[in-house]
C-alpha cells in the first residue's frame, strides 16, 4: 500500500492547499536548514517507506527482518513544473535492494546493475579472471614450488654455514701445525709440511665453490620452475588491471551531468577540475540524480534536502529521520557543476557573522591569560575567515613572543583558551597539556535523557574522508579518545552534563555524545552530528593547572551562556 502522494509517477504533485512562500535562493546543499517544502517532501516519502510493500531492504529498524542491516539517505527535491504545479522528486544513494529501479524514485544516471550493459559484461570477466588467478595461486603445485624454494634456500644457508665452520677449524689446526713445525722440523721437511697444508686449504677452497656451484644451480632451477608458475598468473593480473582501469574510464564517461545552463560534463571532466580522481561511487548519491532528472524533464529545482533512514551505522552518526547534507568529496564536485546557472544560497560557512566586540579575558597576569571565546568564533584563522582568537592576540600582545595559544576549541564552542605570552610559559602549558596534567572541564547540554550518573565513553576517532572535518569512530585506523562525564541535571527532555576529556580529539565531546557507541544523543545545537540550532550548547567551562612561574595550582571558571 502507497501512500497518496507518493505515486508510481516520479513527480509527486503537492495537494495541500496551504500557502506557502516559495524560497529566494535554492539550497546551499552542504550547509542548510530543510526549508518548510523539504520538510513537507520528506515527511510524505517517509510515510511511504513506513507501510510500502513495493521491496524488501532490511534497514535496522525492525528486529524480524532478513537480510544485512543497510541504513540509506533519501533526497527529496522540491520543483515546479512550467504550468506552476509544485511537486517533488525521490531519490536514495547507492542501490536499494539490490536495484537502482523502483516505483517513484527517479532513475539513476547511469545503471551500473544492467545485465546486458558493457559494464556488468566487464564486471563479469573481472570475476572470471579473480577465479582463475584464485586457483592458480592456490594450485598444489606451485604450493609445492615455493616450498621447494624455500627449502633449498634453508639447506643450502645450513650446509654452507657447517662447510665454512669446518673449514674455519681445519685451518686453525693447519696453523698450529705450521707453527710446531718451524721448530721440530729441518727446513726440508718444513717445506714438504708447507706444501701439504697449501694442497688441503687449496681442496677446501674448491670444495666450498663446489658446494656453493650445485646449491646454486638447484636453486636457480627451483626459481626457474616457480617463475614458470608464476607467469600466468601476473599475465592475468596485468590484463585484470588493464581491463579494470578501461571499464572505469568508460564507467566515468558514462555519467553525464547536465547543469541549468544546458550544459554537460562526464566524471572524468569535473573531477579534472577538482584535480582529484573520481572516488568510488561517485554519481550514485541522492542529490545528483535529482538534479538530473530535474533539468532532462524541464522541472526548475527549488529546494532539496536529504534525510538518513534506517539504524545508525558503526562509523558514523547518523540518526533515523534526521537530515543531513549532501558528502562532500564525491558530491561536492558533481554538484558545483550542476547548480551553475542556478541561483543558490551562499555558502554559510563563508559568511559567518562578524564578532566585533573585544574579547573577555577572564584572567591575566604577566605570563599569561585565558580568554572566554565565544561561539561561532575560530581560535585560529581558518580557510576562508581570517579574524581568530589567535589574530586578536597578536593585536591585544604585539611584543609577546612564541605561539601563544596552548590549544584550541572547535569554532562552534565557546569557553576557556589558554594563551602564552612567552615561548617559555607556552613550553611548560604545553608540556603539561601532553603529560594530562592540565584539568579540563566542559558543560553541555544533550538533546535527550541520560540514564547513567556517571561513565566514560571511549571510541576511537578518524577524519571522515567523505566529509571534512567530521570524524568516524573507527577501531582500525582511528586514533584513541576517551572522555569521563558526570550527569549535572535533566530538565524537560534535556540532559545538562559535565564533561572531562582525556583526550584531546577534533569533535571527540561532540561524537562521543551523539554516536550510538557513546551517549546516543547530540549536543543540542550540533549543526554536524545532531541539529542545528541557536548555537551549540558545548562550553569550556573550567581549567585548572600549575602556573609555569609561581607554581600555584590556577583553578578557572567562565560562566556557562545557556
Amino acid at each position: 500500500m502507497q501512500h497518496p502522494n507518493f505515486t508510481d509517477t516520479f513527480f509527486h504533485k503537492f495537494t495541500f492547499e496551504a500557502d506557502i512562500v516559495l524560497p529566494k535562493q535554492f539550497t546551499f546543499p552542504f550547509y542548510y536548514e530543510p526549508h518548510e517544502l523539504s520538510v513537507l517532501a520528506a515527511e510524505d516519502l517517509q510515510r511511504y517507506l513506513e507501510s510500502q510493500t513495493d521491496f524488501k531492504h532490511n534497514f535496522g529498524l525492525h528486529p524480524d527482518t532478513e537480510g544485512l542491516v543497510i541504513g540509506k539517505m533519501f533526497g527529496v527535491m522540491v520543483v515546479q513544473q512550467y504550468n506552476g504545479d509544485l511537486g517533488y522528486l525521490a531519490a536514495f544513494s547507492g542501490k536499494l535492494a539490490e536495484s537502482n529501479y523502483h516505483k517513484g524514485f527517479v532513475p539513476t544516471v547511469y545503471n551500473t546493475l544492467d545485465e546486458t550493459g558493457f559494464y556488468k559484461k566487464g564486471e563479469a570477466e573481472l570475476n572470471r579472471l579473480n577465479a582463475e588467478i584464485e586457483t592458480l595461486e592456490n594450485a598444489s603445485e606451485l604450493k609445492q614450488a615455493r616450498l621447494t624454494l624455500d627449502e633449498f634456500q634453508k639447506l643450502y644457508n645450513k650446509e654452507l654455514a657447517a662447510f665454512k665452520a669446518d673449514i674455519k677449524t681445519k685451518k686453525k689446526t693447519r696453523n698450529l701445525k705450521r707453527e710446531s713445525a718451524k721448530t721440530t722440523l729441518s727446513s726440508e721437511a718444513f717445506e714438504v709440511l708447507l706444501e701439504g697444508l697449501k694442497s688441503e686449504s687449496i681442496y677446501y677452497h674448491f670444495r666450498l665453490k663446489d658446494l656453493k656451484k650445485d646449491w646454486e644451480a638447484k636453486i636457480e632451477a627451483a626459481k626457474h620452475h616457480l617463475d614458470g608458475l608464476l607467469k600466468p598468473i601476473e599475465a592475468l593480473k596485468e590484463k585484470r588491471a588493464t581491463l579494470s582501469a578501461s571499464l572505469q574510464k568508460r564507467l566515468h564517461e558514462q555519467y553525464r551531468f547536465l547543469n541549468a545552463e544546458g550544459n554537460t560534463k562526464d566524471l572524468l571532466d569535473i573531477f579534472k577540475d577538482a584535480m582529484v580522481p573520481p572516488p568510488a561511487g561517485s554519481g550514485e548519491c541522492a542529490a545528483p540524480k535529482l538534479f538530473q532528472y530535474a533539468y532532462e524533464n524541464n522541472l526548475k529545482p527549488i529546494a532539496m534536502a536529504e534525510f538518513w533512514w534506517g539504524a545508525s551505522p558503526k562509523s558514523e552518526v547518523r540518526k533515523h529521520k534526521q537530515f543531513y547534507p549532501s558528502c562532500r568529496s564525491k558530491c561536492e564536485p558533481i554538484l558545483g557543476h550542476m547548480m551553475q546557472g542556478l541561483d543558490v544560497e551562499d555558502n554559510p560557512i563563508q559568511t559567518v557573522s562578524e564578532y566585533n566586540a573585544p574579547l573577555d579575558i577572564v584572567y591575566e597576569d604577566d605570563y599569561l591569560l585565558l580568554v572566554n571565546k565565544p561561539h561561532e568564533f575560530l581560535s585560529v584563522p581558518g580557510k576562508h575567515i581570517q579574524e581568530s582568537v589567535l589574530t586578536r592576540m597578536k593585536r591585544y600582545l604585539p611584543k609577546a613572543k612564541g605561539p601563544l595559544l596552548v590549544h584550541r576549541l572547535d569554532m562552534s564552542t565557546s569557553g576557556l583558551l589558554l594563551v602564552a605570552k612567552n615561548e617559555k610559559t607556552h613550553k611548560n602549558l604545553q608540556k603539561q597539556f601532553i603529560e594530562r596534567a592540565i584539568k579540563k572541564r566542559y558543560v553541555a547540554l544533550l538533546d535527550g535523557e541520560v540514564s547513567t550518573k556517571s561513565g566514560t565513553i571511549d571510541l576511537p576517532l578518524r577524519v571522515d574522508l567523505d566529509n571534512r572535518p567530521q570524524q568516524l569512530v573507527c577501531y582500525q585506523h582511528g586514533k584513541p579518545a576517551k572522555t569521563k562525564y558526570e550527569v549535572v541535571g535533566v530538565e524537560n527532555g534535556k540532559t545538562r552534563i559535565y564533561f572531562y576529556p582525556i583526550t584531546g580529539r577534533t569533535h571527540q565531546l561532540r561524537v562521543h555524545a551523539a554516536h550510538s557507541g557513546g551517549l546516543n544523543m547530540a549536543i543540542i545545537g550540533d549543526d554536524l552530528y545532531g541539529v542545528k540550532g541557536e548555537r551549540l550548547c558545548l562550553h569550556a567551562e573550567r581549567l585548572t593547572f600549575i602556573h609555569p612561574v609561581t607554581q600555584q595550582v590556577l583553578d578557572i571558571f567562565s560562566e556557562v551562556p545557556f
